[in-house]
């Protein structure tokens, strides 16, 4: 039974003033307890929020994160499902323990180590609750409707407890290790990293060629290298054993430049191309991962020249000791030249790591780190999107997912850090370590009491990689996981595809045998206006919660909306938030029109007569029937966009309808109707038209724009089956054909689709807008005012067409403010002296005859036209001239010929007017 909710008395402010709004209404929803999911056993929408730095702030990749998820479960909230969006902050290992530090230094002059681990970690965890949160309130400035009842943080007891269980049970099943191996660090943040967080670029380098003396021998073996101050650690030659140059120095030695040290010279087909530099290659097996391959291979003795500050250490020469690797290069070149040694220097393109933390260039250095054996939890992964169980959306970001995933390396999980997840295991004197999930009090396998925990922390993104678990609870008995798991959507950056999103495939599978989730829709970055990566540095950073204080947050909201659909980057745009915070008050501006107008209806009375009677539709006037047509069709449009993740499409389809059918012309038209002195029955009838319409496209523009469609939603007459827009039925579709029912204020969407009467409307005023917008620019083609009211003819051949034009006369006089509408049978011709404009099989006459003085017209028009001739054959010469199209860029010439385009149907249309007034 629906219950009516009558006009709203408040004041309606002539302009919409969000931050009177925003704030209310978050604070309504959330007290009110309407982020949390329905009790019920329907079906559910689960989603988990990408957990942002505890003591960041929003910026534009969290904005669009935040809209495209809020949308999305609005959307399925409003369709009676259990929406669940669950949020949570990341503890950021490197990141919050580096400004920890820095605000250590600045305020006490004091590092960490001076102060203790436990001392340090204090002053985090203060830090954290100084400074965490601020992120979470710009959400809500947002109007994310995150259930906060369920918030997570990946360093609370929840996390903690699930975190040390997937270590242990992974260790048991032999799928983490500790091992010597060589991993890239980061000196810049003294920590290991894993291969993701180390960047890629090319520079502009050397190729150096250096002369090792053969022993015993006075010939010189030349090797090629891009890292001559590591040749200080070099421990063999290596060269192909095929390469017939060679062969016969296989198994001899030489002396190492600079430091009087013997090498041998080894065969190795793995590590040696030949016809790459010299052919044979210095080998420093704890500066080069394959090197250290190479070395495993041969047995070869691994020196480390280089420490963990980034700089020269023993044992290598005196002299070089405490250089940095760069000061140390110069000084080894230089003294390579000296001695006589460098033989040749040639240009060449190096690829360099960088910390993605710290930005220094990282060092392959020793260690003994944790790995996770990774291809055992690759598989399943890798088959659960093959096979479709999930589906990555774009779809052409799952060749990057297998491509990554199918050559995946072991996983570096071990970090040198305070801050995080210390690694839960105990060092004993016998050599054991023992792994445990409640700390131990003695060694696992010799019982001596003298253990200790390990040093390290685990990587930032171990943790992050069980959130769909974690946050559900997960281990423990009394978790959420039968309720809400696998998860519906993770949506993200494309940018952390492999760092987040590929760990939570296999953690999710691996621990409970199915997907994290069914969907990954994965966005593109937000860049600066000038189409550059957003930076400081640059000048080009975009403040969401600026744009949200001086636009509204649904102004930002529903530009984000339309650019969700970017594949290649979306270049930031203030002009277009400007835009739709113009839409927004461009429906605030028609909702207090409405307000205005809709006195005295009798919703229940009109949904009776009109929605629940046989004939109702009869009572409704051609533009009511378009219009509540439109509304409908309007609603299945943005459901099929939203349900196929097209956002973009489903924003602009109610864009286009708010501003341009309803705004633009059913307002216009209905204003006839809606006037005080109307007939009764009509006025009436159009009162519960646009109540209903606008009802609708309230709840189809919710969950895009919370804020102003819950305020006009709550001021304007409606049926209420819900106290909030927030949890009221979207007008979703369901059933075929005629027999269609629709959720929300209108039930048989079907039968009023299938309906000749709406069918005939919709032409009809497509054909009224055609005519009315053919006559302002045949007025504007003459020069003629926009105020002017003027004559206007119509004609056609088609007996149909005629019945139209006769039914849609007097509106389009009305609408077009026109002095008069005459529609001319297919047996009367035009005035000769007459614009014309030919749209739909209609011809759109204007004569002209004391309008315009028609010598000046003749006159005025043949000017243009020749203007536009000489124009016009200069552009015919440019682009039939191949030097030009061959050298000009592909957009001068798209532009060139479009102009070309455009002046020949100008120059067809003004010849035409031109030959009648003659």
């Amino acid at each position: 039974m629906w219950q009516v909710h009558a006009m709203s008395e408040q004041e309606f402010a002539k302009v919409y003033e969000p931050a009177k709004v925003e704030a209310h209404w978050y604070a309504r929803w959330r007290d009110d307890g309407l982020f949390s999911p329905a009790e019920h056993d329907g079906p559910h929408f689960t989603c988990v929020l990408p957990p942002p730095n505890v003591t960041g702030r929003l910026h534009m990749g969290h904005a669009l994160t935040a809209t495209i998820e809020d949308t999305l479960v609005r959307w399925h909230r409003m369709r009676g499902e259990r929406a669940l969006w669950l949020p949570g902050t990341d503890h950021a290992g490197i990141a919050t323990q580096v400004m920890v530090e820095r605000d250590l230094q600045k305020r006490e002059q004091k590092s960490r180590h001076e102060i203790g681990r436990e001392a340090f970690l204090e002053r985090v965890w203060v830090w954290k609750d100084d400074h965490g949160g601020i992120i979470d309130r710009q959400h809500e400035a947002l109007g994310a409707s995150l259930d906060w009842s369920r918030y997570r943080f990946t360093m609370d007891e929840v996390s903690s407890r699930a975190v040390r269980e997937a270590f242990v049970r992974l260790h048991e099943q032999g799928l983490i290790y500790r091992d010597y191996r060589l991993i890239n660090w980061d000196w810049g943040s003294h920590t290991a990293l894993s291969d993701l967080e180390v960047e890629h670029e090319e520079i502009q380098s050397s190729l150096w060629h250096i002369a090792y003396p053969i022993v015993g021998s006075d010939a010189r073996l030349i090797v090629a290298t891009t890292r001559p101050e590591t040749m200080l650690g070099d421990t063999a030659v290596a060269v192909h054993p095929d390469d017939e140059r060679y062969q016969a120095l296989i198994g001899q030695r030489v002396r190492l430049p600079l430091t009087g040290r013997e090498i041998p010279i080894i065969a190795d087909p793995i590590l040696v191309k030949i016809g790459f530099g010299t052919g044979a290659v210095k080998v420093t097996p704890a500066h080069d991962p394959n090197d250290f391959e190479t070395g495993k291979r041969h047995d070869l003795e691994l020196i480390q020249i280089i420490d963990l500050d980034g700089k020269i250490q023993a044992p290598a020469p005196e002299k070089y000791v405490g250089l940095t690797v760069k000061q140390a290069r110069t000084a080894v070149l230089a003294d390579l030249e000296a001695e006589g040694l460098l033989v040749e220097t040639k240009p060449h393109v190096l690829s360099i790591g960088r910390s993605q933390r710290s930005g220094v260039v990282v060092e392959p250095l020793p260690s003994f780190q944790w790995f996770v054996n990774v291809g055992p939890l690759a598989g399943p992964a890798i088959e659960a999107v093959r096979t479709g169980e999930t589906v990555i959306y774009p779809e052409f970001r799952r060749a990057d997912y297998f491509r990554w995933m199918e050559n995946i390396r072991d996983w570096c999980i071990s970090r040198q850090l305070w801050w995080g997840h210390r690694i839960p295991a105990w060092h004993c004197g016998c050599g054991h370590i023992t792994v445990a999930r409640e700390d131990p009090s003695a060694c696992a396998k010799c019982g001596s009491a003298d253990i200790s925990q390990d040093e390290d922390v685990l990587d930032t993104w171990f943790s992050s990689g069980l959130w769909p678990l974690t946050t559900l609870g997960w281990p423990a008995e009394d978790s959420e996981l039968d309720r809400f798991y696998p998860t519906s959507l993770m949506e993200t950056g494309w940018d952390i595809l492999f760092f987040w999103v590929a760990r939570m495939m296999m953690f999710g599978l691996h621990f409970t045998g199915q997907v994290p989730f069914r969907t990954v829709y994965l966005h593109s970055m937000v860049l600066g206006e000038d189409g550059q990566k957003m930076s400081k540095t640059k000048g080009n950073v975009v403040d969401p919660v600026e744009l949200v204080d001086a636009y509204g947050a649904d102004a930002l909201r529903f530009y984000l909306c339309t650019m969700a659909g970017q594949e290649s980057g979306i270049v930031f745009s203030r002009a277009r938030v400007e835009g739709y915070r113009n839409f927004c008050n461009k429906l605030w501006n028609a909702a207090r029109f409405a307000s205005m107008r809709l006195e005295g209806l009798d919703l229940p009375t009109w949904r009776a007569e009109v929605l629940d009677a046989p004939d109702g539709l009869a009572r409704l006037s051609i533009a009511d029937r378009w219009i509540l047509g439109r509304a409908l069709e309007l609603a299945e449009r943005v459901a099929a966009h939203l349900d196929g993740w097209r956002l973009d499409r489903a924003a602009h389809a109610a864009y286009q309808f708010v501003w341009h059918e309803l705004c633009d012309w059913y307002l216009e038209l209905a204003k006839r109707r809606l006037a005080d002195d109307a007939d009764p029955s009509e006025r009436h009838a159009t009162q519960g038209t646009l109540a209903t319409v606008f009802d609708l496209v309230l709840r189809i523009l919710h969950p895009m724009v919370p804020f102003i469609s819950e305020e006009l939603w709550q001021r304007l007459p409606r049926v209420e089956d819900a106290p909030s827009l927030m949890n009221a039925s979207w007008p979703m579709i369901s059933g075929e054909g005629s027999a269609r029912t629709m959720a929300g204020p209108v039930s048989a969407v079907g039968s009023i689709l299938a309906d000749p009467r709406v069918t005939e409307a919709e032409r009809d005023i497509e054909r009224l807008i055609a005519v009315v917008t053919s006559h302002r620019m045949l007025k504007a083609e003459s020069k003629i005012s926009p105020a002017q009211p003027v004559e206007v003819q119509v004609r056609s051949d088609d007996p149909e067409t005629v019945a139209s034009l006769e039914r849609i006369r007097e509106s389009a006089q009305f609408v077009g403010r026109m002095r008069s509408l005459t529609v001319l049978g297919p047996d009367v011709q035009l005035p000769k002296q007459c614009s014309v404009a030919v749209t739909g099989g209609v011809e759109v006459g204007l004569p002209l005859a004391g309008l315009v003085d028609l010598d000046e017209e003749r006159a005025r028009l043949g000017k243009e036209i020749a203007k536009k001739q000489k124009e016009l054959q200069g552009i015919d010469k440019k682009l039939s001239n191949q030097g030009f199209l061959q050298r000009a860029p592909a957009e001068v010439v798209a532009k060139e010929q479009l102009r070309q385009t455009e002046l020949r149907d100008n120059l067809a249309k003004q010849q035409a007017l031109l030959d009648r007034l003659s």
